[in-house]
């Protein structure tokens, strides 16, 4: 697996937007009824790997466009820890027929694991993303929340996988043309998917419309990031560790980002929020780590104008990503990104440059991705 791959991939994703959001949008339309719609109270996002970080990128397309409480979790996390019959006395096992006694819904109303209403009467929803629709957490995952009465709804690439088994609605974002890569198509065809159902819980359809504009953008950013990527490059390749900073759903994008390194590069990359890497990873050496920020406009902008500066004055390599017109970012060194659009969309849009970085150090290494360059033991 050449390390070129993954331009290969990044080169599509315009295409992919432009040729399958309407084909995704129209299966999205009709998964979930009007008065489904109105009884969903909160909504869990679980998945893992790409799909934990396309999750994270998509939470607050449900929160603000899809109206309601949305969390991100790993699949693992999510059925021991999270989810609200994790708590059950006994360590949430299930009854005998596998559904907790009393959990039963019914109609226009969830139920507690006690099986009390829920304080607001509605359903919890739950969506998964796995592009090949058989990572086993992800299965688990979604039969235990089947059992306990919530609505499932899975994300998945891969049509007739073990989830579409599982879950009660399925969502097919499937791309034609795939090839063995790190996961960048998929992962931009998962997080399409999820906004869609932001879209489609908010009926927020009319915002369809910004997918062909934010196509145009994807090109662009890939033109203008490609350029930049081998610079960056040279100075990344002598380190053995980075970090890429963000907030909100830009968290989502910086762990994507530095999982495109590590699958890749084997660099030692983290993803953290911006002010998390305040409190502690600052103090890592060395003290010219390179650390990526993701600037895009929105509610973090400010702040990670801030953390940028910090981080150069602890003498950080610093290199923002940030839109081309951004005079304030162009104090350090740039990833430009082409053309703007809300925050909830900005994920589409400043992960490319991790995607192109990612083939070029590589590429520089003389390595391969997953180590398939290594002879295992």
């Amino acid at each position: 697996m050449n390390p070129e791959v993954l331009v290969r991939q990044a080169e599509r994703l315009a295409d992919d937007l432009r040729e399958r959001a309407g084909v995704f949008a129209r299966r999205a339309s009709g998964l979930l009824g009007e008065a489904e719609v109105g009884g969903i109270e909160r909504v869990w996002l679980v998945g893992d790997g790409d799909s934990y970080h396309a999750s994270c990128a998509a939470e607050l397309a449900f929160a603000s466009i899809g109206g309601v409480a949305c969390r991100p979790a790993g699949a693992f996390r999510f059925s021991a820890y999270d989810a609200p019959w994790a708590h059950r006395p006994g360590g949430g096992r299930t009854s005998r027929e596998g559904r907790a006694p009393g959990a039963e819904p019914t109609p226009g109303g969830g139920r507690t694991p006690g099986g009390k209403p829920t304080p607001g009467g509605g359903r919890t929803l739950v969506v998964a993303a796995t592009a090949s629709g058989r990572t086993p957490a992800v299965l688990a995952a979604l039969e235990r929340a089947a059992a306990e009465g919530a609505l499932t709804l899975v994300v998945t690439g891969t049509d007739g996988s073990p989830v579409t088994k599982v879950a009660e609605r399925v969502l097919l974002v499937d791309l034609p043309g795939l090839e063995p890569s790190p996961g960048v198509r998929t992962y931009q065809a998962s997080l399409l998917g999820l906004t869609l159902i932001a879209m489609r819980l908010g009926a927020a359809e009319a915002l369809h419309a910004e997918f062909g504009p934010l196509a145009d953008a994807v090109a662009a950013t890939h033109r203008a990031t490609g350029e930049r990527a081998s610079e960056e490059a040279a100075y990344l390749a002598g380190h053995a560790s980075a970090a890429v900073l963000g907030s909100g759903p830009s968290h989502g994008t910086a762990m994507f980002a530095a999982a495109k390194l590590v699958e890749s590069a084997g660099l030692f990359a983290l993803g953290q929020d911006l002010e998390e890497w305040a409190h502690v990873e600052r103090w890592a050496h060395p003290r010219d780590m390179p650390v990526y920020v993701l600037a895009p406009p929105g509610r973090s902008r400010a702040h990670a104008g801030r953390i940028a500066a910090r981080a150069r004055e602890l003498g950080r390599h610093v290199v923002v990503v940030a839109d081309d017109g951004d005079t304030e970012a162009a104090a350090h060194a740039t990833f430009p990104v082409a053309g703007r659009v809300r925050e909830e969309l900005s994920p589409f849009l400043y992960h490319l440059f991790g995607v192109h970085l990612a083939a070029r150090v590589t590429e520089r290494l003389g390595r391969r991705p997953f180590q398939r360059d290594e002879a295992r033991p």
